[in-house]
């Protein structure tokens, strides 16, 4: 099989492709596909990560800065769920993504069914001869007036068709129908399929079936995270019951913004502040209310802010993009944390940037505002990213913090984003 591998931040690729494949690749939205003549197509990153197969062809774009296939589905399994350990998947620089999502979920399936697949009770409702559970009658009233039989009924079935199951299933089977899956791997996929005979089919790109953490099912729910990872992140097209295009794709900037507002939060509660309250997504007016703004108030959205009783509000915005060759970051950054300060009363923010580099402060001339530079380098071991993460809760949150002598003035604490213009 074909293997085209281009970084987020190349260039772009020049390759010889059918048409039909490029496509293809056009509409995975991971490249954009420009025409250079006899069969020559440039294929330019755009904006995504992941992995798209088509007939014989992969194409992969990598995220920047050596971040492997490991650490990009850590950070999507611990945004999701904090419990998701960096053990959880089976990956290494010589795997390819769907290489290693396939490896990664045939171990973690085969943990959850090594002590026989879960059964639990669904509410079934049906017509039949004999009576099981209880009669509905309003049902039998209004569907057969007059008549005895069939009976109208609903009862618990005690069944392997349950969410957890179809998720496995449904996971399993996108991956079955890939070509690069290697043999070993896709015997051992087939083999947990045929274990989950009698669980149906889920749509696919049909929300996923809900489903909660319990004693019952606490063996699967480290599959299941990574199910859930790949389910949502992909789209495939079938035919004949068989996958032939399938895509992963993820935007790094919203996957760092995601991981980093949960990894913080789990990281200030460890800290033990008396009524302190992490907020995502905190919405702020930067302009004072009158009639003549009316509805167009000039709003913002700060991914996290920390408050705590008698203690300046602490505010930080992930940003996951490159340092100029110098090792400066784009002026506009500092001119949105000067703005989410004076609109918080906060002296300090953090500007949290992904990649390797050393931590720096800006103080703000003519003002008491310093915004600091934190960057977070996410091809570290993930043990280490969140232990950088804790480090950053102890310098931000536990080891600063004073009386405010202003209160805070026009923050609207709800998350609705209607009407008026909008930063973020």
């Amino acid at each position: 099989m074909r293997h085209i591998c281009i970084g987020e931040l190349d260039q772009g690729s020049t390759e010889e492709l059918p048409d039909d494949v490029a496509a293809g690749l056009a509409a995975s939205g991971l490249v954009r596909v420009e025409p250079r003549g006899s069969g020559l197509w440039q294929l330019i990153p755009a904006g995504l990560v992941g992995a798209v197969e088509i007939q014989d062809v992969l194409l992969e774009v990598r995220p920047k800065d050596k971040v492997g296939v490991s650490q990009l589905l850590f950070l999507l399994g611990y945004a999701r769920n904090p419990g998701f350990r960096p053990d959880d998947v089976v990956a290494s620089s010589a795997l390819d993504l769907w290489s290693a999502l396939a490896e990664s979920l045939a171990r973690l399936c085969e943990r959850a069914l090594a002590n026989g697949v879960l059964h639990g009770y669904v509410m079934v409702e049906e017509a039949m001869r004999t009576v099981r559970g209880r009669i509905r009658l309003t049902d039998q009233i209004s569907r057969r007036p007059g008549m005895l039989l069939p009976l109208e009924v609903s009862y618990d079935d005690h069944t392997v068709n349950i969410a957890e199951n179809q998720i496995l299933r449904a996971a399993l089977r996108l991956l079955l129908g890939l070509n690069r899956v290697e043999p070993g791997v896709r015997r051992r996929l087939a083999h947990l399929d045929r274990r989950l005979d009698g669980v149906p089919d889920l749509r696919l790109g049909a929300p996923l079936p809900a489903w909660r953490t319990s004693r019952p099912n606490e063996r699967y729910v480290p599959a299941l995270r990574l199910a859930e990872i790949i389910l949502t992140h992909s789209a495939a097209e079938t035919a004949d019951g068989r996958v032939r295009t399938a895509a992963f794709a993820v935007n790094m900037a919203k996957v760092f913004e995601d991981f980093l507002e949960v990894a913080l939060a789990e990281a200030v509660s460890k800290l033990g502040i008396a009524g302190g309250r992490l907020s995502r997504q905190y919405r702020a007016d930067l302009d004072h209310p009158d009639e003549a703004a009316g509805p167009n108030r000039i709003r913002m959205f700060m991914d996290v802010v920390y408050q705590a009783p008698n203690r300046h509000p602490v505010v930080f915005d992930a940003k996951y993009k490159t340092a100029s060759a110098g090792g400066k970051y784009a002026n506009a950054d500092h001119y949105q944390m000067l703005a989410y300060c004076t609109v918080l009363n906060a002296p300090k923010a953090w500007l949290v940037y992904a990649g390797a580099g050393q931590r720096r402060s800006r103080r703000i001339v003519n003002t008491g505002v310093t915004v600091e530079e934190y960057p977070l380098d996410l091809s570290l071991h993930p043990h280490e990213v969140l232990e950088r993460v804790q480090q950053l809760a102890e310098l931000a949150v536990a080891a600063y913090g004073s009386t405010p002598s202003v209160s805070t003035v026009g923050v609207a604490k709800s998350t609705n984003n209607s009407g008026g213009a909008e930063h973020r």
